[in-house]
């Protein structure tokens, strides 16, 4: 059975247009999330941050608007809050994120996400 690779995608994001071409060029054709349109939900979180090997706030976009909005600076917010406020909130989510099988990548470099593939 193949494995299905996706990517949380951002069109606007050069990083996520880049890290796209280079799946392309791989010879997959990835299943594209426009999450911002479509964010993932808490469980497809904790199960993104999960195969990343990493915890909520550490794929959480600190110099967002909504970050200093929901006052995210001041306070100590716990993973399962964390979780909740990127799914209600996507522009708060890293990106681009792939996920390939059991694994997945932020593609900060895009090339980072080769290891996955």
């Amino acid at each position: 059975m193949t494995k299905t690779t996706t990517i949380y995608h951002n069109p606007r994001c050069s990083k996520s247009r880049q890290t796209l071409a280079l799946i392309e060029d791989e010879g997959i054709a990835p299943k594209v999330v426009d999450y911002l349109n479509a964010p993932p939900t808490v469980a497809e979180l904790k199960n993104i941050v999960k195969k990343l090997g990493l915890r909520p706030r550490d794929i959480v976009r600190t110099g967002e608007a909504r970050y200093a909005e929901l006052g995210l600076k001041e306070r100590d917010a716990g993973d399962d809050e964390l979780l909740v406020l990127m799914a209600e909130n996507p522009i708060l989510i890293e990106r681009p994120i792939v996920v390939s099988g059991e694994k997945a990548a932020i593609g900060r470099p895009p090339e980072a996400v080769l290891k996955i593939l």
